[in-house]
């Protein structure tokens, strides 16, 4: 008897592409398995779901490799999972590595995709098994959003793309319109090297949303002119095969008159920021490359800057925007769950400073390994270190000057000198919550996770004082 091609199989894709049907279809062939969002951070294969195999979420998280050696050993006939951009990267690491683990890339039309994705959210409606019981909405296009989804797509296909051409293996491919079309799920059938043959596609789910775009946006010109503006033929986009930040385009935020051009960090003084370029008249954001390279042809002797935060700074702003808030949930449940940090709800006080402190160490922690590459929940930008994000800037164009928080004042008065311009009054909001939790274990936590960004940029001991 030849030997099997495969042992196991990843469907690569993203929400919204139809994987949920593919997935289907893949069950409805005898001896394949497909086990669902295997590594969702949330979840274990489907929602709800926190264990699979006697694999619990915590001891996934703490070895993703062992269950992903259960799924491939342990389980009868050829077995395999789904897997998107923001599930565990040191899974992804492993499967793309490993010839004799199938790679099937489902892909859409990213517009399509990402409009399907904003009513989905708007109706909480994410599969549909009875046309009955169909909800439907119109949703405004947000540009902004648009081109940060299609960013994220083509960062996420270009780290598969690099990894397989390396590696010398080749992936099936399909797009969401070839799913309906029997023969090239009998085709993926034969490329997994299994004995099956559909007669008919899988009936279980219906089509959503079978209107055009336009008909499903409540703004379809202001989506046609969005549209317009972006440049698919930008070099780099898709071509990039490293995992990287992306350089985050559509964020930056220029003053027109000045020529000035500021390029966020995120979790830092963005809101200060947009207040002082707004002081010397209009500005634009919202950006593509294609405009962004417009309004640099148009303004010689621009000049382009970010502002470093001090990184314990920088660890609380996120701890507070992201976790005390409630701003993600599922980041909220990983911390309770996974490591163990004692957290009120949201909208409550902590109990007392101890408690709050207590906390936001543990938040330090799990920053450590994930920045590390040690967690499978994804690299927020809020929480990226500033050296991650200077190198994304840098796929596009690096800043002129970087210039630091704690000199603010100083910084943006030189760089207004050097373009000729007079410099508005600067007002930044200082992080008062963070003083009474400050202590030389604090400073430490900080320093282990952000070792990075304080060697490379000479970062001293936070310059706060301890209660």
């Amino acid at each position: 008897m030849a030997k099997a091609r495969f042992n196991s199989f990843v469907l690569l894709a993203g929400m919204r592409t139809g994987s949920n049907f593919l997935e289907a279809n893949l069950n409805a062939m005898p001896g394949v398995t497909c086990n669902g969002e295997v590594f969702n951070p949330a979840f274990i294969g489907k929602k709800d779901q926190l264990e699979m195999l006697g694999v619990s979420l915590p001891a996934r998280e703490a070895d993703p490799l062992a269950l992903l050696r259960k799924l491939r050993d342990g389980t009868p006939g050829l077995s395999g999972f789904r897997f998107f951009h923001d599930h565990d990267p040191r899974v992804l690491a492993e499967v793309l590595a490993d010839t004799s683990c199938a790679k099937v890339i489902l892909t859409r039309n990213p517009l399509e995709s990402y409009v399907s994705l904003r009513i989905a959210r708007e109706t909480g409606q994410w599969k549909l098994g009875d046309g009955k019981a169909l909800k439907s909405a119109k949703v405004k296009f947000e540009p902004r959003g648009f081109e940060m989804h299609l960013d994220q797509v083509q960062a996420f296909l270009g780290v598969i793309t690099g990894a397989l051409q390396r590696s010398g293996q080749a992936a099936f491919q399909l797009d969401y319109t070839d799913l309906q079309d029997v023969s090239v799920l009998n085709g993926l059938a034969r490329y997994l090297g299994v004995d099956a043959e559909l007669t008919a596609s899988d009936g279980a789910l219906k089509k959503q949303n079978p209107a055009s775009l336009f008909e499903k946006v409540t703004n379809p010109a202001e989506m046609e002119a969005a549209l317009a503006r972006l440049d698919p033929f930008a070099p780099g986009q898709t071509a990039s095969f490293e995992a990287r930040r992306s350089p985050g385009i559509p964020l930056f935020i220029a003053a027109d008159a000045a020529g000035l051009l500021y390029m966020p960090m995120r979790g830092g003084s963005d809101a200060a920021l947009s207040s002082w370029l707004a002081g010397f008249g209009s500005v634009t954001g919202d950006f593509s490359q294609k405009s962004l390279r417009q309004w640099k042809r148009g303004r010689p002797g621009h000049r382009s800057f970010t502002v470093l935060r001090h990184p314990l700074d920088r660890g609380y702003a996120a701890f507070e925007a992201r976790v005390i808030s409630g701003d993600m949930p599922e980041l909220r449940g990983l911390l309770s769950r996974s490591y163990k940090v004692d957290l009120p709800q949201v909208g409550m006080e902590f109990a007392d400073k101890d408690a709050h402190r207590a906390a936001f160490m543990g938040f330090l922690r799990f920053l450590k390994l994930n920045l590390g590459g040690q967690t499978g929940f994804r690299v927020d930008v809020h929480w990226a270190s500033q050296t991650a994000v200077l190198q994304g800037f840098a796929q596009f164009q690096g800043p002129d000057h970087v210039l630091r928080e704690d000199r603010l004042a100083e910084g943006l008065a030189y760089l207004a000198a050097e373009v000729g311009v007079d410099c508005p009054p600067v007002q930044c909001t200082a992080l008062t919550a963070l003083a009474p939790l400050y202590n030389a274990d604090v400073e430490a936590a900080a320093r282990d996770a952000y070792t990075r960004d304080y060697m490379g940029f000479g970062f001293s001991d936070w310059p706060g004082y301890a209660a």
